[in-house]
Order: structure tokens, then sequence, then C-alpha cells
């Protein structure tokens, strides 16, 4: 099961410090090495990320990972119950 409610909500947080940094999505490909065709499917919640490139795109930005991750700065109302658990059944 893919947590569409995060992956788009992360995708939201790349935008936004994407915008906040004045980037195209040109640009922020150019930085960090991936494709802007993936920087636009990241930006959808189409993409669910790894650890690694989580750190890449933190790197870029010049922030934690845990401030990345900061989904509150997008939507105040986030919460973790809002979030699928995976089920085997």
């Amino acid at each position: 099961m893919i947590n569409r409610f995060l992956l788009n909500e992360f995708g939201e947080r790349i935008k936004q410090l994407r915008l906040n940094n004045n980037l195209s999505q040109e640009k922020l490909a150019s930085l960090t090495g991936f494709h802007r065709t993936y920087i636009g499917m990241v930006e959808r919640g189409e993409r669910n990320i790894s650890l690694s490139n989580m750190a890449v795109f933190a790197k870029v930005f010049d922030v934690d990972l845990s401030e990345l991750l900061d989904l509150k700065k997008v939507n105040p109302s986030h919460s973790h119950n809002d979030y699928e658990i995976k089920n085997e059944n």
C-alpha cells in the first residue's frame, strides 16, 4: 500500500523549498543530479523516494534531513494519524 497522503505532503515540501530558494525544476535537477521529470514526479507525490535521495535534497536546500521532513511547514494540521499502515491481509 502506498501512502498517498505522505507522498503528496512530502512533494509539497520539496516544491515549497524549491520555490523558497527561487529554483526552477530544471535548476534543482541540475543541482541534485536528478532528471527534471523525477523532480516533478516527487513534487506531485508520484514517487516514493529513498532516504539517500532525501539526503540529496536536504544537502541542496542546506537543511537537516529532519527539517526537510517537517511536513507541518506545508500543512500545519499534518499528523501521523493520517498515515496508512501496510497490511498484509
